[in-house]
C-alpha cells in the first residue's frame, strides 16, 4: 500500500497453514453481484456455498485485509443478511459481531443474501481507505475491491469460487482476471473463476463506461483503465508517462517477473462531491487501486501516479513473492501480522526511488534529497522502536501510528542494507540480488516462518548482516546514517530554504482528519517561520483564515489563497486548540525553513567511495 498524507494530496495539484484446497465441484462457492438492479446506492449479493453437513456455520465479511494493515471491519456495510434454505425460506442467523453471522440448521441452508452499501460517499468512508475501499454509483461506476461485497464461511475459505456479475451494458469490468461474457437483452453476465478467497480479495475489478488501453511490456500485458466522473482525463492522458515508468521498473527488475497480465485501475474523485477522500494506492498480485482527486493538474497527477504505482508495481518482489506464513494464509477476522513490514513496504518504497535514479528518471541528487526527507520524517517517531516489534504489532492501538515510518524509516533500512551488502561485496551485490535469492529460494507459493527469514538472509549473504538486523531492525539502536553515507562518499549539511505559507516543497504542514472534514497542523514536524510567528500548535485545528472557513472539502481553495498571501498582509486564523477557539494572527513575509541535504563529497573518480556509489546507484 502507498498512503499520501490526507492534505497533500491536494497541494500536488498545485505543483498459521489452512488444509489444502479441494478444487472439486462439488466444492465451488458460487457469488453473485447485481449492479443493474442498485437500490439506494445498495448492490444485492447472493453466495450459495454449496452443501454443509454440519449443524451450524459462521459467514464472515473481512475485518482486515492484506496490505491495508488497519482494522476496517467491512460487515458493517453489510446490511439486510437473509439466509435461505432450498425451498426459498428464511433460516435463523445471529450476528455474532460486526463481522460475523452465525446460521442454525446450516444441513437445510442453500444460500445467503445481504445488501452492501458503498464506502466512498459515507462521510469519513468510516475509516476505510479509499483505495481498499467500494464505490457503487448506479449506471457509472462500481469499485471493486471484492472484500467489501463478497465473504466467506467458516471452514471454506479454500474452496473453489465462481463470481458472476450482472452488469449494465455500457459499463465494462477492469481486471485482470479472465473472464466469460454473457449478453442479454438488459444486461451482460460476467464470470470469473478463482482458486480460493484469497483470490477473490486478490482481484479488484473496476465497472466504468469503456476508458481502457493494454501494452504489452516485456512479456507483460499492462492494462489501464480510468474512471474520471467529470471528464477531465483519460487512458490516453495517464498512459504515456504511465509505460515510460513501468518499462524502467521492468528495465531494473531484469529477470523477475511474477505475471503475465497487469491491471491498473485509476479512480479519479471529484472532491467537491461526496466521493473517495484517502488518496493512494493498493497492492494485488497482479494488479494495483489507485485513488486521486480528479482536480490535479496533468502533470502532478502523472508523477503522483509514478510515485505510488511503482511503489505497488514493486510488490510483485514482497510480499507477492516473499512473504511469511501470516501473509500467505491472512486470517481476514483475527489477523496475525507478521514482524516484517521493513522488507514488504520499507524496501518496496526503496525501490520505488531507487529505479529512478538508476534508470535515469531522476538525478542522483533528487534521490539524495527523497532520503534526506525520509530521514528528517522518521525522527518524528520512535527512533529506538524494534521494526520488527512495531510490525508484529502494527494493528494495536500503541503501534498503529506508527505505520507511516515503514514508508521512511522502512525504506531507510533498505538503504542501508543496500550500502552494506554493496561493501561487504565490493560492489557486485545489492539489495536487489538480495531480493532475487529470496523469491528464488522462496517463491509466491511458498511462504516462511517469520523467524526464518532473517537466517535465510544471512545465509545468502555474510555474516555481518546478522549483526545489521540484531542491531538496526530487531535491536533499538537507530540507524547512524552518516556511517553509512561516508561508504559512499555522502555528507549532510545543513541549509535554510524558502518554503510556502502551508507547503514546504511537497510537503504540507497541515493534515486533514477525514472522519471530522477539518484541517490542522501535523505532529511532530517543526514548522516554518511564518507559522511560528503566528503561534500554531500541533493539532490545532483550522476554523478560519480572514474570515473564510475550511475544511477537507475547500482546502484545495486555501492552499490556492495562501499562495496569493504578499508581504506585509495580515492573516488572522481561527483554531480550535484543546476545545477551545481562539484567533492567531502575524504579518505575512516569506517564510524559511531549515533542510538537512546530502551532498557529494569532492573526491577523485578513482576513489573507492565513488566507486561503491557507482555499484549502489547504476548496477
Amino acid at each position: 500500500m502507498k498512503k499520501i498524507i490526507y492534505a497533500a494530496a491536494f497541494a500536488l495539484t498545485l505543483i498459521g497453514c489452512k488444509s489444502t484446497q479441494n478444487t472439486g465441484k462439488d466444492k465451488l462457492i458460487h457469488a453473485n453481484l447485481d449492479l443493474v438492479n442498485v437500490e439506494d446506492d445498495k448492490v444485492m449479493v447472493t453466495v450459495d456455498p454449496g452443501k454443509f453437513t454440519t449443524e451450524e456455520t459462521t459467514f464472515y465479511i473481512p475485518k482486515t485485509v492484506p496490505g491495508t494493515y488497519s482494522t476496517d471491519n467491512y460487515g458493517k456495510f453489510i446490511e439486510n443478511v437473509k439466509a435461505l434454505d432450498y425451498d426459498g425460506n428464511e433460516l435463523s442467523v445471529t450476528k455474532i459481531d460486526e463481522n460475523s453471522w452465525k446460521i442454525n440448521n446450516a444441513k437445510e441452508f442453500d444460500k445467503i443474501t445481504y445488501w452492501v452499501n458503498d464506502t466512498y460517499d459515507i462521510e469519513g468512508e468510516e475509516g476505510v481507505f479509499s483505495p481498499a475501499g467500494t464505490n457503487i454509483t448506479a449506471g457509472k461506476n462500481f469499485m471493486l475491491n471484492l472484500h467489501g461485497f463478497v465473504g466467506y464461511f467458516e471452514g471454506k475459505s479454500e474452496n473453489p469460487y465462481k463470481l458472476s456479475i450482472r452488469r449494465p451494458e455500457n459499463l465494462i469490468g477492469g481486471t485482470s482476471l479472465n473472464k466469460i461474457s454473457t449478453p442479454t437483452e438488459d444486461y451482460v453476465t460476467d464470470e470469473y473463476s478463482v482458486d480460493r478467497y484469497f483470490q477473490v480479495t486478490d482481484h479488484p475489478i473496476m465497472y466504468a463506461e469503456p476508458d481502457t488501453t493494454s501494452f504489452q511490456l516485456q512479456g507483460m500485458k499492462v492494462k489501464l483503465s480510468v474512471y474520471s466522473p467529470n471528464n477531465v482525463y483519460d487512458v490516453n492522458d495517464i498512459r504515456p508517462k504511465l509505460e515510460e515508468m513501468l518499462n524502467a521498473q521492468k528495465q531494473f527488475l531484469g529477470e523477475i517477473n511474477n505475471t503475465n497480465v497487469y491491471a491498473i485501475l485509476l479512480y479519479l474523485s471529484d472532491v467537491q462531491n461526496p466521493d473517495a477522500r484517502g488518496f493512494g494506492a493498493l497492492e494485488h498480485h497482479t494488479s494495483t487501486t489507485v485513488v486521486l482527486p480528479e482536480s490535479m493538474q496533468l502533470a502532478q497527477l502523472n508523477e503522483t501516479m509514478k510515485d505510488v504505482v511503482s511503489h505497488e508495481f514493486f510488490h510483485i518482489i514482497t510480499p507477492l513473492s516473499v512473504h511469511s506464513k501470516e501473509v500467505h494464509y491472512f486470517d481476514y477476522n483475527d489477523p496475525k501480522m507478521s514482524e516484517h513490514l521493513w522488507m514488504y513496504e520499507g524496501v518496496t518504497e526503496y525501490f520505488a526511488n531507487l529505479f529512478q535514479v538508476n534508470q535515469g528518471l531522476i538525478d542522483n541528487q533528487a534521490f539524495y534529497d527523497r532520503m534526506s526527507d525520509k530521514i528528517q520524517t522518521s525522527k518524528q517517531f520512535d527512533d529506538t522502536m524494534p521494526f520488527t516489534v512495531m510490525s508484529k504489532n502494527i494493528l494495536e492501538e500503541e503501534y498503529e501510528d506508527s505505520y507511516y515510518n515503514v514508508y521512511q524509516k522502512g525504506a531507510l533500512i533498505g538503504m542501508a542494507l543496500d550500502i552494506r551488502l554493496r561493501e561487504l561485496s565490493n560492489g557486485e551485490m545489492g539489495i536487489l540480488d538480495l531480493m532475487k535469492k529470496l523469491s528464488d529460494k522462496y517463491g509466491k507459493n511458498k511462504p516462511f516462518e517469520d523467524k526464518d527469514l532473517i537466517p535465510a538472509i544471512v545465509k545468502l549473504t555474510y555474516p555481518e548482516i546478522q549483526t545489521f538486523f540484531d542491531k538496526y531492525v530487531s535491536g533499538e539502536t537507530p540507524i547512524p546514517y552518516d556511517q553509512f553515507f561516508a561508504k559512499v562518499g555522502i555528507e549532510e549539511k545543513q541549509t535554510e530554504m524558502n518554503t510556502g505559507y502551508l507547503l514546504k516543497g511537497q510537503e504540507p504542514y497541515i493534515d486533514g482528519k477525514p472522519e471530522t472534514n477539518e484541517l490542522y497542523f501535523r505532529n511532530g514536524i517543526s514548522y516554518n517561520s511564518f507559522l511560528k510567528d503566528l503561534g500554531v500548535k500541533a493539532g490545532d485545528v483550522i476554523k478560519t483564515i480572514n474570515g473564510t472557513a475550511y475544511n477537507i472539502d475547500n482546502v484545495y481553495g486555501l492552499i490556492v489563497a495562501s499562495n496569493g498571501w504578499k508581504e506585509g498582509d495580515e492573516i488572522i486564523m481561527t483554531v480550535e486548540r484543546d476545545g477551545e477557539e481562539m484567533k492567531l494572527s502575524a504579518t505575512a513575509k516569506q517564510p524559511t525553513d531549515t533542510k538537512t541535504s546530502l551532498h557529494e563529497m569532492d573526491l577523485p573518480e578513482n576513489d573507492p567511495r565513488v566507486e561503491l556509489r557507482k555499484a549502489w546507484l547504476k548496477n
